[in-house]
């Protein structure tokens, strides 16, 4: 492998976990799924400076595991509370909300399906579930929902981007149904399907219903029955309708500002997270999200062939909104997690996820030959800027 800078080496890796597997270099349609890096030794020391100077303002705890090929470089750490009123320390085995890794994880499902020749790719939402979409909507496949290239537009409501209104909804309760109607009533779809890539749950929400239709049972039992029990995965699980966490858990913290600047801990612990339903409502720990990754990517999870699926881009520009090509990126998003090319070609695949309270990420390099997994206590969860906890965590992670 040709040598790479080791600053220009730090900056791409950090940038690809922090920005949700953002692309740090121009990705190909179909990146080879063998390219793999060398990396460094883990920089144990570093991972444990990472995090020790836990809780803060900004994060109550930071969960990390690194899982190596050679296993005298893996390593697992905890620092933090788990609980804020009664200082209890944080815990590695915790159960923490993962968000948007739940995506990863329905992707896989919904691949065991077409292995199984009861889904297909090609055909369409309209096929598996009909009368739920709009009667004027072009045919929309399975696939697209996947890659994300379905046009299909997110849900809006007045007000829930912000952190008040969401925490008064709180305990709301969404059928998976009643949230794809309200995404798509009366809106037309962003773009032709297949021509652009738009991240939203909408898709996966979707796709979590034709598994669903499909097995003629619940997206949480198939869940259990096809990845958390055959893994031995105890401590994942989705929820449903409960708003609590089973079992040893990390308490999950927003900061707020109140009128006239005083700041106070709200707990959101406790929160009905159906509307996002496959999309993002799992709850785990890092030892599981470890051990489903490493299996997922060594082809234990979803057979070979399918599994290319998700090693595999669509060869589409990001939605940008405007009609002008010249400001087009390439899309990194695959079936379930996203690309990033570092400098040398070296492919880092993963996928990000944020509840409140909770901010999280897995991935690695293709062949599996390092894992990281990480669950930060982020008091600032859903903010647009990268937590600073990460970059450091990732830099010891990948021995840079």
């Amino acid at each position: 492998m040709k040598k790479t800078s080791r600053a220009v080496l730090t900056a791409a890796i950090a940038a690809t976990l922090l920005s949700g597997f953002a692309s740090t270099a121009t990705a190909t349609a179909a990146a080879p799924a063998s390219a793999a890096g060398e990396l460094g030794p883990v920089n144990k020391q570093g991972l444990a400076a990472a995090i020790a100077a836990l809780p803060n303002d900004g994060a109550t705890a930071a969960l990390v595991r690194v899982d190596d090929v050679d296993d005298s470089q893996d390593w697992a750490g905890a620092s933090g509370v788990r609980d804020r009123r009664t200082g209890a320390p944080a815990d590695s085995g915790a159960r923490v909300r993962i968000g948007s890794v739940s995506k990863v994880f329905n992707t896989a499902i919904v691949l065991q399906l077409v292995a199984e020749g009861r889904v297909d790719l090609g055909t369409s939402v309209q096929y598996y579930l009909p009368g739920l979409l709009p009667a004027d909507y072009p045919p929309i496949t399975v696939g697209r929902l996947l890659n994300f290239t379905s046009g299909l537009p997110s849900m809006a409501v007045p007000g829930s981007d912000e952190f008040a209104w969401q925490y008064e909804h709180r305990f709301d309760r969404w059928t998976p149904e009643e949230y794809v109607r309200a995404s798509l009533t009366g809106k037309e779809l962003l773009f032709t399907p297949g021509t652009k890539q738009q991240y939203a749950n909408i898709n996966t929400v979707l796709s979590g219903l034709v598994i669903e239709k499909v097995t003629g049972s619940t997206w949480e039992k198939q869940l259990r029955e096809r990845i958390t029990r055959p893994l031995g995965l105890h401590d994942t699980y989705a929820p449903g309708d409960a708003v609590g966490v089973k079992g040893l858990h990390q308490r999950g913290y927003q900061l707020v500002t109140e009128p006239g600047g005083r700041e106070r801990f709200v707990d959101v612990t406790r929160w009905n997270v159906s509307d996002r339903f496959a999309s993002g409502d799992m709850i785990s720990t890092t030892g599981d999200l470890e051990r489903f990754t490493a299996a997922l990517f060594a082809g234990e999870v979803v057979p070979g062939p399918q599994l290319e699926n998700m090693f595999t881009l669509p060869q589409v520009p990001v939605f940008d909104g405007d009609t002008d090509p010249s400001d087009d990126e390439a899309a990194t998003r695959s079936m379930g997690l996203q690309l990033s090319l570092l400098p040398d070609g070296t492919e880092v695949w993963g996928k990000t996820g944020a509840r409140p309270g909770y901010v999280n990420g897995v991935g690695g390099l293709r062949d599996g030959s390092r894992i990281l997994v990480y669950s930060i206590g982020s008091t600032d969860a859903k903010s647009d800027d990268q937590h600073p906890l990460v970059m450091p965590i990732i830099i010891a992670a990948m021995g840079l």
